[in-house]
């Protein structure tokens, strides 16, 4: 059986060199961070709404929503992590209607070896994320 603590400091550093490679805008390092079955699920009522299965759908989604609202992360506000588990607390600029908007996002990733597994996103403002990506 894992050490939990192993599996925790694992966690956490998979986690951390996702948020460096984001703040970086480092999009190579950005994708060896996933898993080729990454999965995000995404919450809310629009058409990126739901469960995108694998790497090339997941990665497709984030395309998809960054060219109807373009957004850039500003800052790692918190990053937790447990067993196989691990958290980021965001803050992001979203640009909506032709206006920049920050908001809190928090990121629950499951963590399979040194890969981002699943990201289940949680929006501060689920509004003004549904009429963005509308």
């Amino acid at each position: 059986m894992e050490d939990l603590g192993d599996a925790t400091a694992n966690a956490r550093e998979v986690v951390e060199r996702y948020a460096k490679a984001w703040l970086d805008e480092d999009l190579d390092g950005i994708l060896g961070c996933y898993g080729d079955d990454f999965t995000l699920h995404y919450f809310g009522d629009n058409p990126h709404s739901g469960d995108h299965v694998g790497r090339d759908a997941a990665v497709a989604t984030l395309l998809a929503v960054g060219a109807k609202a373009p957004r850039k992360l500003l800052s790692v506000d918190e990053v937790l992590a447990g067993p196989d588990a691990a958290v980021l607390v965001v803050t992001e600029s979203l640009t909506v209607d032709g206006e920049a908007r920050e908001i809190r996002r928090v990121l629950r990733f499951r963590i399979a070896g040194p890969a981002l597994a699943e990201c289940w996103l949680y929006d501060e403002d689920q509004a003004l994320i549904d009429r963005a990506w509308a």
